[in-house]
C-alpha cells in the first residue's frame, strides 16, 4: 500500500513538472511558424510624401518655441520602423527669412529636430525645390542633415542601408520638367547589384491630380525593369493611385508629410506607406493615411 502512495505521489509531481514546463513554451501553430517568428529577419520601412518645412510651418514651429512641432502627433509610430524615407522639400539654411508666401523656400536648421523625432534616417533632395539657394544651400542642407544622423539621395548618389545582415538602398530623382535619361536607368541597374532591396524615390506627375500619368507609368515600369524593388512618389501634392509593376509596388504620389497647403481637402490629406520586408522579402504592405486638422501637423486618420 505504501509502495503504491509513493508512486502516486511521483507520478502526480512529475506530471505537475511537465505540465509547468508545457506552460511556459510559447504557444505556436507549428514548428514552421515558430521557426520563422525566432529566426526571421524583419525589417520595416515607411514611406512619406513631401516634407516642406520654410514659410509658415517654421514660423509657426519657432513662435511656438517647438522645433518638432510639425510631427509630434506622427512622431511615435514613424520612429518604431527601422527606416523613415521622405522627400524634403526645402533647403536647410542658416538665418532663413521669414515669410508666409512665395516659392522659394528654406527652413531653419532648428527643425531638423523634428525629422530626427520622427525616425527620418533619409531623405531625398532630388525635387524641384532643394536647390532653391543654390549649390551652397544643398551643401549646408547635407550637413545641416548630417549632424541628426539623417542621409541625402538625389544627388546622383547611392544610400546603402545595413539592418540585420540585409543591405537596403535608397535611390532619388527628379523628373519635374525633364525626361529621365539612360544614365539614370543605369544608376538603378548599378545600385542594384550592390543591395538585397532598392527604394527609389521619384519627383514626377502634375500638380494637383489623383491619376499618374502615361508618363509616371512609362518611367515607373522602366525603373522596376533596371532594378527597383519599390518605386516612390512625389510632387503632385495629392495622393495619387498605387500599382504593382512587375511584382514590385509603385506607389506614385502620397500626398503632402507636412505642408502649409491648409487650403483644400486633398492637401490636407497624405499616405504613408509601411513596408515590412522578411529575409530581404516583402511580406506585408499598411497603408496609414494621415491628415493635416491643425497647421501643417498630420495625424492619423480613420481608415
Amino acid at each position: 500500500m505504501e509502495r503504491r502512495q509513493a508512486f502516486l505521489l511521483v507520478l502526480a509531481a512529475s506530471f505537475l513538472v511537465l505540465l509547468i514546463y508545457l506552460t511556459a513554451i510559447p504557444k505556436k501553430t507549428s514548428d514552421e511558424e515558430f521557426s520563422l517568428k525566432a529566426f526571421a529577419r524583419d525589417v520595416e520601412i515607411i514611406l512619406a510624401g513631401d516634407v516642406m518645412l520654410g514659410r509658415t510651418v517654421m514660423t509657426k514651429s519657432l513662435d511656438l518655441k517647438d522645433s518638432a512641432y510639425p510631427f509630434r502627433k506622427v512622431a511615435g509610430r514613424l520612429a518604431e520602423a527601422d527606416f523613415v524615407f521622405v522627400n524634403l522639400e526645402n533647403p536647410i539654411i542658416e538665418n532663413c527669412p521669414r515669410t508666409s508666401t512665395g516659392l522659394k523656400f528654406c527652413t531653419d536648421p532648428k527643425l531638423t529636430s523634428g525629422l530626427k523625432l520622427a525616425g527620418v534616417n533619409v531623405v531625398t533632395l532630388a525635387n524641384n525645390h532643394a536647390a532653391d539657394y543654390g549649390k551652397e544651400g544643398i551643401e549646408k542642407t547635407v550637413e545641416f542633415l548630417k549632424k541628426e544622423g539623417i542621409e541625402a539621395v538625389g544627388l546622383g548618389n547611392l544610400v546603402v542601408k545595413e539592418k540585420k545582415g540585409i543591405k537596403f538602398g535608397f535611390l532619388g530623382f527628379n523628373f519635374v520638367g525633364k525626361t529621365p535619361k539612360d544614365e539614370d536607368f543605369r544608376l538603378v541597374s548599378d545600385s542594384d547589384k550592390k543591395v538585397e532591396i532598392l527604394v527609389v524615390g521619384v519627383h514626377w506627375g502634375e500638380e494637383y491630380e489623383d491619376k499618374a500619368n502615361k508618363f509616371q507609368r512609362e518611367w515607373a515600369k522602366r525603373l522596376v525593369e533596371a532594378g527597383a524593388d519599390v518605386v516612390v512618389g512625389h510632387h503632385p501634392h495629392w495622393v495619387q493611385d498605387s500599382e504593382s509593376t512587375n511584382g514590385k509596388p509603385v506607389y506614385y504620389s502620397l500626398g503632402n508629410f507636412v505642408f502649409d497647403q491648409m487650403w483644400s481637402e486633398k492637401t490636407r490629406e497624405g499616405l504613408l506607406i509601411k513596408l515590412t520586408f522578411r529575409d530581404g522579402v516583402l511580406v506585408d504592405e499598411e497603408k496609414l493615411p494621415i491628415y493635416m486638422a491643425n497647421w501643417a501637423q498630420p495625424e492619423f486618420a480613420e481608415k
